[in-house]
């Protein structure tokens, strides 16, 4: 009996499979946010003065950092995919509340960000509408704003979001089965030591908890070495863009994946252009291209091309904030859990208002950064949150969220009963309650490569290679 011969594959097949093997993704991902601060806002305010958030500062430090970092990191961006012919690729998550302020204060940067999307080379990410840890409290409230988030994204930049990025990396078994349950296909994540346990965060893993859902980890050496490390040291020890290229090529050969996930700031704003962060940005795609194996991937693409390695149970919070990488950054001491807890008693009172701005308002105070600042840590951790915080301590923060609380819940009430008509001055936000309250989640579109949703035209650079 003859036996079977397995026919032989082509040569380019070989060449695509050994490639394949071979690569390396690199997974370049920026997170961009910018809170609604509050004012000063005293005990003698409530009841007396709806101005509750510091509309001067805000605008300021939008516009400062709109000059400093968006603006000039996206073009550079920007020539960086053109020249590469969009083999430079990476990812943005915008929260509602910076798409917010930069509508309002800062339309260049928002220009720049549609730019970008048009290459087909930057993906954008879904998240909560603004930036909460709706997810640790109520399940419909993070359902409400993520899918506000995604109509959001797709409408300013032409494609529904399928990868999901929970505030502040913010990850457990149950934030992934709310997103999966959603039709998201992939979920951003830190490779916290405690969670990895050995195995390396340069793999794409799976998720017990919410099968189908593959799970991306942020690789934090790497990215903590441009995010916090940048300028260190003398001239020879600094980073340069081929030092790091070097350094991600040696990575042992199971390492399919690096996961460069930082904020968006660090490039003008935490670091300023003086210290070279922006030529760092410019020279980085060729100094990796460079390299044998070494490609750029969006979170989208990582997660289709890739099996995951073994699938993660993740039954505590993990998140990439200070050393613990877990929850203690917002809910680590008791001012912080009873802010929390106070806000989310009154949001059935707000439901019941029924008013847009007392809705847009309350979402406005679920922004993580307003616990954050109540963080009582010390040493380099409390260093970090002493830097980003307006208050001069965090009884402040408390004491003033508070006061905010009790006047939107006081207004929450006499609205239900008919007695408040005046509308809550607002800088942007929406403009019925239908609209702010609760939009019907939907399912997930099934993109195609090049496949983009309505909206109205813009400028290609088609695609990529054509100059302005």
């Amino acid at each position: 009996m003859t036996p079977s011969v397995r026919p032989s594959r082509s040569k380019a097949a070989r060449a695509r499979a050994s490639k394949a093997k071979a690569t390396r993704s690199i997974c370049l991902y920026f997170q961009v946010h910018q809170p609604w601060r509050l004012r000063r806002y005293t005990y003698f305010d409530i009841g007396h003065n709806a101005r509750w958030f510091d509309d001067d500062a805000n605008e300021r430090l939008v516009r400062r950092i709109a000059q400093r970092c968006y603006v000039p990191a996206s073009k550079t961006i920007l020539e960086a995919v053109r020249r590469t012919k969009g083999k430079f690729r990476c990812a943005f998550s915008i929260s509602g509340t910076a798409l917010d302020q930069m509508e309002a204060h800062a339309p260049e940067a928002l220009t720049v960000f549609r730019d970008l999307a048009d290459t087909g080379a930057v993906e954008f990410l879904a998240e909560t509408s603004h930036h909460s840890l709706a997810a640790l409290s109520n399940a419909a409230e993070f359902r409400a704003q993520v899918t506000a988030h995604a109509d959001r994204v797709e409408r300013l930049f032409g494609r529904r979001p399928t990868t999901f990025r929970n505030t502040e990396l913010v990850l457990n078994d149950r934030v992934m089965r709310l997103v999966r349950r959603m039709g998201f296909r992939a979920i951003l994540g830190e490779g916290a030591d405690r969670l990895m346990k050995g195995r390396s965060s340069g793999r794409v893993y799976g998720s017990t908890a919410a099968p189908g859902l593959r799970v991306l980890l942020r690789t934090y050496r790497f990215s903590d070495d441009i995010a916090f490390r940048f300028g260190h040291g003398n001239a020879e020890q600094r980073l340069t863009a081929e030092k790091f290229a070097k350094s991600l090529a040696a990575l042992p050969a199971t390492d399919t994946f690096v996961g460069l996930f930082m904020d968006y700031e660090t490039f003008g704003e935490h670091h300023g252009h003086e210290g070279g962060i922006l030529d760092f940005l410019a020279k980085l795609p060729e100094a990796v291209l460079s390299k044998k194996g070494l490609t750029f991937a969006t979170p989208q693409e990582a997660a289709a091309a890739m099996k995951p390695a073994v699938s993660l149970s993740i039954p505590s919070s993990i998140s990439w904030a200070d050393e613990a990488r877990d929850l203690t950054a917002w809910l680590g001491n008791a001012m912080q859990t009873s802010a929390r807890d106070a806000l989310y008693d009154v949001l059935a009172k707000v439901r019941r208002a029924k008013r847009a701005d007392l809705m847009e308002a309350w979402r406005r105070l679920s922004t993580s950064d307003h616990l954050y600042y109540m963080c009582t840590k010390w040493s380099a951790d409390g260093d970090v949150h002493k830097h980003f915080s307006p208050y001069a301590t965090p009884h402040d923060a408390f004491i003033a969220f508070m006061n905010v609380l009790d006047d939107v819940e006081r207004r929450a009430g006499d609205v239900a009963k008919g007695r408040l008509t005046a509308p809550i001055p607002l800088v942007a936000g929406p403009t019925s309650f239908a609209d702010a309250a609760s939009p019907s989640p939907r399912p997930l579109t099934r993109p195609t490569r090049g496949s983009r949703s309505r909206r109205p035209t813009r400028p290609s650079i088609a695609r990529v290679t054509r100059a302005r």
